[in-house]
């Protein structure tokens, strides 16, 4: 009778009912020695779950999680090991950090020139809600597209951050 490789147990069919290891036909190996134990309970055991050994996802939905929280995601990704080594979520993850502090940056500095010109000229009100509302939704769709684009595959590479991300995506 043949024995599993991985855990020395019996086995009759294709694949271990210990620890589910597949069984090359007429591969047999002796079983482990007994152990001295006096704790070991007689039961089996259930196997323990094994992580499979690539990422638990597809690269085009981490690269769109990049986009999807902005500097938090982004950062996450670039923390976390096995996303960490690829460079397309790299670029993805810095591409979006990179985008998400320039429209804070933009943010401060239009809200610091509205403020100002609002206290100059009263009637500027209505001019600065509107550039305001387009402002946020122009970046809106930027960050949708993007998100959709990197869902899909495509790499999308902005003009002025995308070249600086895919630098550090290759250090």
């Amino acid at each position: 009778m043949p024995f599993c490789a991985s855990c020395g147990s019996q086995v009759d069919g294709k694949f271990c009912p210990k620890c589910g290891a597949s069984i090359v036909a007429g591969a047999s190996s002796p079983p482990p020695p007994p152990s001295t134990s006096q704790y070991q309970s007689s039961s089996p055991t259930p196997a323990p779950y094994a992580a499979p050994a690539s990422a638990p996802m597809a690269d085009n939905v981490a690269s769109a999680l990049c986009y999807a929280l902005g500097l938090i995601t982004g950062i996450i990704f670039l923390v976390l090991e096995p996303y960490s080594k690829n460079r397309a979520i790299r670029f993805h993850a810095f591409q979006s950090i990179f985008m998400h502090v320039c429209v804070i940056a933009l943010y401060i500095v239009f809200a610091i020139v509205f403020r100002i010109l609002l206290e100059i000229l009263g009637f500027f009100a209505l001019f600065a809600s509107l550039l305001w509302l387009l402002f946020g939704l122009g970046f809106f769709a930027l960050w949708l597209y993007l998100l959709i684009s990197a869902y899909q595959g495509k790499t999308v590479v902005l003009p002025v951050i995308g070249p600086l991300a895919q630098k550090q995506a290759q250090a």
